[in-house]
């Protein structure tokens, strides 16, 4: 009935009232022949990713109104997962539901007739992006940009350690300092091999860091290749550094694409088709992305009526190979990547591999692809040689798990197969402590369970006691959860198993002592115990009561019994 979905609020007679509203804002006679632009802004001044998104947004409008649209600003809240981690990360993965369902209920209630999501981290940006696919209204992601490591040399060296404490505290020449390298040094601290005042004096450095998504591959950088790749996002947004000017022009650039997008109805469901899927989980594995990504990526495909299933991402693992090492799993941070080309210089090294898809750049993926160029083959390695031979998550099975995953990219070679004896928790405090009092043994197998959706509830990160068995120096001791792990994990860490134990999985029933069985390369994952023996233990487990609030208890509810991938 009408050509915009704002025009409802601009011609109706029964919306005169509306359009009385829309002018106590400041909408002028020229306003009410335009397109209305939802710009949903996710800044805040706790998170280090977003603590810059103000600016970008006010770019982001300017680019609105110069190519012929009326902004409408809002705000929709960010996760620190950082900050979250280990005092309650619970409500981290939930919060990306409710992003989606913010993005609806003003895009909706508004009549907007596009709009732009400013984001950063780790939940909010798949929130974006399933908010984009539910509603199917024109959409640009601009992802705000990661951090820069801080680097010490030289004479800032010996002048920090003047100034932050002991010089045993600090690095080595020109290592590069960031924020969650404290995860590992917590570990340290625990297990007796690092003092607390030094760490902290590592910590205050992190203040030259500035803003921006954190440095390594882990999920808020991970997701913002996916975006770029899946072709929604300006070209080079997922490796721009958050403070530059570079930014700032792609901010604008997004604000004037959205109006172009909306006056050419341009729709998500044209540009985030099954191939751009594809794609961009090809683009995750080939550079050794976060295991979220398992999570993230079929919950925006489900909102197109898309079913990705998990063992779709170990069957392109396991065809193409990993030619990125960045941190966690290497030593090169995402502004390595930027200098190395980006995104288009990826696209460009598997560019046989990729199906060609449309996106809001007027180019498709594969063009995107073919002028992109590698600046630096250390980086962006050539297919020939790859840091791994295959791609970074692998999908092991077994009676455990129906399905869990873990980075194989990021396990030493000796680990790659493991069997030892379980050391069962159902809490990360109950698994410190254990860490601590050095209960934990080379050659053990840690098993955390009713960590799940419905478990814990909210299916929390746990970065802090896998940095916590690596800070402490051990080698030969695996983790398996039903709950997930931070992008910054690394070593042989299984998680999402699947069926978790609040919904009767398998995992529920180890017990201390138990041997586990881990052959990744095999993709198996077993407990030498009969099916019998599993049957009737489960019968008889104890759920271990925990304190909830409503918005969890509301997440265990959507997420008990479920047998499939978490949405």
């Amino acid at each position: 009935m009408y050509h915009l979905k704002s025009d409802i609020l601009k011609n109706n007679p029964a919306t005169l009232p509306h359009r009385g509203l829309l002018r106590s804002v400041g909408l002028c006679d020229a306003d009410f022949k335009k397109p209305f632009i939802g710009v949903a802004n996710s800044f805040n001044d706790i998170v280090p990713g977003h603590i810059h998104l103000r600016a970008l947004t006010e770019e982001v409008k300017k680019g609105i109104r110069d190519a012929g649209g009326v902004p409408f600003e809002w705000g929709v809240p960010a996760v620190c997962d950082g900050i979250a981690m280990y005092a309650e990360m619970r409500l981290s993965l939930p919060s990306r539901d409710h992003i989606a369902d913010n993005i609806e209920i003003m895009m909706l209630s508004h009549s907007l007739d596009g709009w732009v999501g400013v984001t950063n981290c780790d939940k909010i940006t798949p929130g974006m992006l399933m908010a984009a696919g539910r509603l199917d209204l024109p959409a640009v992601i601009l992802t705000g940009g990661p951090m820069k490591a801080y680097e010490l040399k030289g004479d800032r060296l010996r002048d920090q350690a003047n100034n932050n404490g002991p010089s045993a505290s600090l690095p080595a020449c020109g290592k590069k300092i960031h924020p969650i390298q404290g995860f590992a040094y917590a570990g340290q601290v625990a297990s007796g091999k690092m003092r607390l005042e030094d760490a902290e004096a590592q910590m205050k450095l992190c203040s030259n860091c500035k803003s921006g998504s954190c440095v390594g591959l882990y999920t808020a950088n991970t997701m913002a290749c996916v975006t770029e790749t899946l072709g929604m996002s300006v070209t080079n947004c997922a490796t721009t550094l958050a403070i530059s000017e570079e930014k700032k022009k792609q901010a604008y650039e997004s604000g004037r694409k959205i109006v172009e997008l909306v006056k050419k109805d341009i729709k998500p469901s044209q540009i985030m088709t099954r191939s751009a899927f594809e794609n961009a989980i090809m683009v995750d594995m080939t550079m050794g992305g976060s295991t979220n990504a398992v999570l993230h990526i079929p919950a925006i495909a489900h909102e197109l009526g898309i079913e990705i299933k998990t063992d779709l991402f170990d069957k392109i693992a396991q065809k193409i190979p990993n030619i990125c090492h960045l941190i966690p799993a290497g030593d090169h941070e995402m502004a390595d990547l930027g200098r190395a080309g980006g995104i288009p210089a990826v696209l460009n090294r598997i560019i046989s591999y990729i199906k060609d898809n449309p996106t809001i750049n007027g180019k498709t993926i594969k063009q995107i692809a073919s002028s992109g160029k590698v600046l630096d083959s250390e980086v962006i390695r050539p297919l020939s040689k790859p840091y791994f031979r295959q791609g970074g998550i692998a999908v092991l099975k077994g009676n455990i798990a129906h399905s869990s995953v873990i980075k194989q990219t990021a396990v030493s070679e000796e680990m790659m197969t493991h069997t030892g004896p379980a050391k069962v928790f159902t809490s990360e405090e109950s698994l410190l402590k254990a860490i601590k009092n050095k209960k934990i043994h080379e050659g053990d197998t840690v098993v955390l369970s009713f960590m799940g959706p419905a478990g814990a509830p909210g299916m929390p990160e746990m970065l802090t006691p896998t940095d916590a068995l690596k800070g402490a120096g051990y080698t030969r001791v695996a983790l398996i959860t039903d709950g997930r792990f931070s992008g910054g994990t690394s070593g042989p860490c299984i998680a999402h198993i699947e069926p978790e134990a609040y919904n009767g999985g398998a995992i529920g029933a180890i017990k201390d002592g138990d041997i586990i069985e881990i052959d990744i390369p095999a993709r198996r994952l077993n407990v030498r115990l009969t099916a019998t023996e599993i049957k009737k233990r489960l019968k008889n487990i104890k759920i271990p009561r925990r304190k909830t609030t409503p918005v969890l208890e509301r997440f265990r509810k959507d997420h008990s019994s479920q047998k499939t991938t978490s949405y």
